[in-house]
């Protein structure tokens, strides 16, 4: 109780040290409190941003280790001055992609809730009565866009001429793992395949929901089942339905040359589409018209297995068909489990488990992560001015009271006494100027937070400009490459069930864009609830523990150093 009331009548007594002093410890706990808000607001996105959101997981062939792999073989077969062994690279990177069962195989070694779906890919080729949308210059680029009065050994020579690239397309398909953008159901032909149609397989509405071409709505009619009563059924963009005068009902012929044998397929119109993104040709003389989101032919995979061209059937090499397989989970750690589950489950080391989401919302989160790291540096700076500025007033208070110091002892007070009486007395002022610090630093939080995070997406921004502008590009041309949507992140909960649940908005914002199209730029994390809970008082508490015992440190010292008898004898 002695140390106590002296300690507040020095505090009375001393009134412009004391508020000197709180004035500095209110500054610091003003920016301690917004640079804390700020971090604990950042660590609660980055953490819980994920965590009640379902995420799509894809395995693809890792390229890099398999042409490590290759590099490393032919090294020792050959000298270290010959050229690189490019077949025996091209063999390892033509490893067989994952079937069917090899992906469900995997979701069914899940430890955690996981559901799929799954989209085929393959094109195919226009006939005299259904002819795919172009323009003039794409037709005169195209042999297969002849009159109708050609013969139909003219017709068979074009068949043959594309069968023959598309078979060199297959070639080169074969070697990679080919997704969709983002792994996302149905991908679209790669590029440089020919056909005048790209055909995609959908094993469910989810699947359709997240179609390579980006979303849709349909104008008439519906969508086809998934069973093999709805078999033969497809749906057709708007444009291509009016480009060849047809109507929901119709029935089309379209061929596919596989082995030198030309097939010609009957199918049905269930249903006519819209397509919501931009529907200008991506394609060219190199990509053909099957790269034209408006000749994308949508239809069920029961219906590519009853024609014999699903990725399962014997003769999937030569039609050059593409499995694209999406794997749902609940969240981003289910994610991270699932991705241990299928290393634990045989998947070999040559493939790569990503998330098109996880991706994109860690993209979104650059300002945010940069701004975290910027309040870091910041708050340790102030604290540490703040220290030393503090330990300089203890410092002066102390010998300008060494008189005291010398009396207290003299009488018997115990040195511990002493020093604990300077402690408390500068803990009194470092909390009255706690209390006013943080107080002023939660009505600032939020508007200085947002503030300083604008700036931050600004400069990313201008980053990315930066960079259109050294390609060439124009500012409003969407991102840079590799950009994306933060969008993603919005994707609907996933039940867990067996049942495929509501898809996740493809990382475009659109589901997947047409191949070829500008990305769009990232969207980025925008604002910060960044307010003062009770973590953040705890950590100012601590704060100012810590400050009160540092900066009286030296004064402790000094005191447990003076004599009481020589400060008195100075003194007289």
């Amino acid at each position: 109780m002695f140390v106590l009331k002296n300690a507040w009548k020095s505090v009375i007594r001393n009134k412009g040290r004391n508020i000197l002093i709180a004035i500095i410890v209110a500054i610091i706990a003003a920016a301690a409190t917004v640079g804390l808000a700020i971090r604990n607001a950042a660590s609660d996105i980055e953490a819980e941003g994920l965590s009640s959101t379902a995420v799509t997981a894809t395995i693809s062939v890792d390229r890099s280790k398999l042409i490590s792999q290759a590099r490393s073989e032919s090294s020792s077969d050959s000298s270290s001055d010959s050229q690189p062994d490019f077949e025996s690279m091209r063999e390892n990177l033509s490893q067989d992609n994952l079937s069917l069962s090899d992906y469900e195989k995997y979701a069914k070694a899940s430890s955690v809730g996981v559901s799929t779906y799954y989209s085929e890919n393959t094109s195919l080729d226009a006939t005299d009565d259904f002819q795919p949308v172009e323009t003039s210059d794409s037709s005169s680029d195209s042999s297969s866009s002849s009159s109708s009065s050609s013969s139909s050994d003219s017709d068979s020579s074009d068949s043959d001429s594309s069968s023959s690239s598309s078979d060199s397309g297959s070639d080169s398909d074969s070697s990679s793992s080919q997704q969709g953008p983002g792994g996302q159901g149905g991908g679209m032909i790669g590029m440089g395949s020919s056909g005048d149609f790209a055909l995609t397989g959908f094993s469910s509405d989810t699947a359709v929901s997240n179609a390579s071409n980006g979303s849709f709505t349909m104008v008439d009619g519906e969508v086809f089942g998934y069973d093999s009563a709805s078999d033969g059924k497809i749906i057709i963009s708007k444009a291509l339905a009016e480009f060849n005068d047809l109507k929901v009902g119709d029935t089309v012929s379209v061929e596919k040359t596989i082995d030198d044998d030309t097939q010609t397929y009957k199918l049905t119109i269930s249903g006519i589409y819209k397509n919501t993104s931009s529907s200008e040709s991506a394609g060219g003389p190199m990509g053909g018209t099957s790269q034209d989101p408006d000749n994308a032919i949508y239809t069920s995979v029961s219906t590519l297995e009853k024609l014999g061209i699903d990725s399962e059937a014997d003769n999937a090499d030569d039609t050059g068909t593409q499995l694209n397989f999406t794997y749902v989970l609940g969240s981003d750690d289910d994610y991270k489990t699932f991705a241990q589950n299928v290393k634990t489950a045989g998947l070999s080391d040559t493939y790569t488990v990503s998330s098109p989401d996880v991706e994109a919302y860690e993209s979104s989160l650059a300002p945010m992560k940069n701004l975290s790291s910027f309040t870091l540096t910041f708050l340790l700076i102030v604290l540490g001015v703040g220290a030393v500025i503090l330990i300089v007033l203890n410092l002066f208070n102390v010998r300008e009271r060494k008189y005291e110091v010398g009396v207290m002892t003299a009488i018997g007070v115990k040195k511990p006494k002493v020093a604990l009486q300077f402690v408390v007395e500068l803990l009194i002022v470092t909390m009255v100027g706690l209390g006013i610090g943080v107080v002023g630093g939660a009505a600032a939080a939020g508007p200085v937070s947002n503030q300083l995070l604008s700036s931050q997406v600004s400069s990313q921004q201008s980053e990315q400009t930066s960079q259109q502008q050294q390609f060439g590009r124009s500012a409003n041309m969407g991102g840079a490459p590799g950009s994306s949507n933060s969008d993603s992140s919005d994707s609907t909960d996933s039940s867990g069930s067996s049942a495929a649940p509501s898809a996740p908005s493809a990382p475009n914002g659109s589901s997947n864009g047409a191949p070829g199209a500008a990305t769009k730029a990232t969207e980025y994390i925008s604002s910060l609830n960044a307010t003062v809970n009770l973590t953040v008082v705890g950590q100012l508490i601590l704060i100012g523990l810590a400050l009160t015992l540092v900066s009286s440190l030296v004064g402790i010292i000094f005191v447990m150093r003076y004599e009481p008898l020589q400060i008195l004898a100075e003194r007289s």
